[in-house]
This record gives structure tokens, sequence and C-alpha cells, in this order.
């Protein structure tokens, strides 16, 4: 069987993929997971400098998932490319940077200085970072924000770049298509849920930042819904996520128009869950005799 797919000119030996900020940036699950077995290593997301994060607590347990409002903490471009990189490299799988900034000018050094390097198969955009300059709204919430970060990117990026879509918006085909017309070469969605947990009995908010980003199973249906509406909307390919748990999961999100997935929060819950869903898609071919990976993408019946 043939389960290699491929995104922009690249290709993976797999569909499935680490979702940016659960997996740190490979090292620190290669105990568990044999990364060779990977269709990718989508890295937590590098800043033009090194950034603190938010204030703790950061972190928190809910029904069906979890709350984060780390903030992005990370150790800057020029660390991650002199430990991070070498690394990876080590491995037989692509490497994806994910890529945040709080304007523009941040975003486009960070690309500029990925573009040095051949190892980097992809650029996956977090377009879900406040946007300073815009009065801290984020560039993934108006499509022309959207359109003109994508725009501006595409023109320094020597890499693919794939925009990373917010699914806090009112319209995820709108945004789709804002990404798409501004050269986006694929999608990822989606992104954390604004969520709130509040302590009843200290009458506090759990999180230091009072709001934090919902992953995890509970937000499943929303994240195939967005997925199958952004996949009508726009001709680029798709990379799925949000709650999936195992390789049922992801074959949903193939069904729906995504071309891969990224597995997120259920790292955190099961360390080898990358690895059991690439062997689980194996299994499900098998037993429906699909002998391509690829009739599976968006192959959902009306």
């Amino acid at each position: 069987m043939n389960t290699q797919v491929t995104i922009a000119g690249v290709t993976f030996k797999n569909p499935v993929m680490t979702a940016s900020g659960t997996f740190g940036s490979g090292m620190e699950y290669s105990e568990f997971v044999d990364l060779n077995k990977l269709g990718a290593v989508v890295t937590k997301g590098v800043a033009n400098v090194p950034w603190p994060g938010n204030p703790t607590p950061r972190v928190a347990e809910v029904y069906g998932g979890m709350l984060n409002a780390i903030g992005l903490q990370n150790p800057g471009i020029d660390v991650f490319m002199e430990r991070d990189i070498p690394f990876l490299k080590k491995f037989d799988t692509k490497i994806i940077v994910n890529v945040c900034g709080k304007s523009v000018e941040d975003y486009v050094v960070v690309v500029e200085k990925l573009g040095d390097e051949p190892a980097v198969a992809m650029l996956e955009i977090n377009v879900s970072c406040p946007n300073v300059k815009e009065g801290a709204i984020a560039f993934g919430q108006k499509a022309d924000a959207l359109y003109n970060i994508t725009a501006e990117l595409k023109k320094h990026a020597k890499q693919p770049i794939i925009m990373k879509l917010s699914p806090n918006v009112a319209d995820i085909g709108e945004m789709a298509r804002a990404a798409e017309a501004a050269g986006a070469d694929a999608l990822s969605l989606i992104n954390t849920i604004t969520g709130m947990k509040i302590d009843i009995h200290r009458r506090k908010f759990v999180l230091a930042n009072k709001t934090g980003g919902m992953s995890g199973p509970a937000i499943k249906p929303v994240a195939v819904r967005m997925v199958y509406q952004a996949a009508q909307a726009v001709k680029l390919p798709i990379i799925g996520m949000g709650g999936i748990a195992n390789a049922e999961d992801a074959i949903e999100f193939l069904l729906a128009g995504a071309s891969a997935v990224s597995i997120g929060a259920m790292n955190f819950v099961n360390p080898y869950a990358t690895e059991e869903v690439v062997k689980g898609i194996e299994e499900y071919m098998d037993r429906y005799q699909v002998e391509d990976v690829r009739e599976l993408i968006g192959a959902v019946h009306e």
C-alpha cells in the first residue's frame, strides 16, 4: 500500500505529523517515539527573539481536553537553528518549522533565516499571535490582515508556507480563501478554541491569563467541520488537526478533505499516539483494501 502524500511539492512518507507546541521540537519526545516513522515533525513556534511566555499557571485540565496559555514561550530562532535543527536532521522525517511573531517584520526575520536552512521542508505560519501593531487583534481573525501577512511572507520565504488558521472566526471559508488568494501553499487547521476556567472555591481564574486555548477530543467535531468547509472553499492542501486521539479520528479528517493530520493534545496523554495513528491508518487501509491513502482524501459521500 502507498501511504505517501505530497503537499506543495513536498512528499511525506505518511500523512501523520505532530501539532506545533505539543511535541517540543522533537528532541523531547524522541525517547518515546521513533521520529523516523512520522511523516513530519512540526516544531514548537519560533520567534525572532526569545519569548518568556505568559505568567503561570498556564495549563488547566478541562472536561474533554485542556486549556493552555503558554504564550508561545521559545528560545528564539538563533538557539533553535543551533540546537534543534541539527538534532532533527538525524532522522528520516520532514521538518516543518512553526513561525510566530508580534508584527509582520518579526515573522520576516525568522522566515528569511530559515530560508538558508535546506533541511527545513516547509514553514507553518502561526497567525493566531496577537498583532501588536493592530491593537492585539490576531492576524488570523481578519481576512484582510491574513491576506496581507501571507502575501508579504511569500515574498521572503524560500520554502512553501502553510498558514495555520484560527477557529475563532465567523467564516472559516472566508479566511481560507484570503490565504489562498495571497499565495499560501497550504493550510493547517484548526488552532485552539478560546476558553476559560474558573475555580469556584477560590473564585479566581484558573489561568493567570484568564483565557487559554482549548484543545483535546472535545473540539474534534468543530475541527472536522471546519476542515470540511475549508476544503470546499479552496483548492489548497489542508493539514487537519484538533482533538485527534487515534487512527479513526485521523481518518475522519482525511475523509473531510485533509491531505495530512497533526496530533496535538493527545501527545500529553499518550506519548506514543503519533506512531499508533500511523499504524492504525495502515490497518484501516488493509481492512478496506485501500491501495493509496490519497484515495481517502475528501472521500466522504454526500
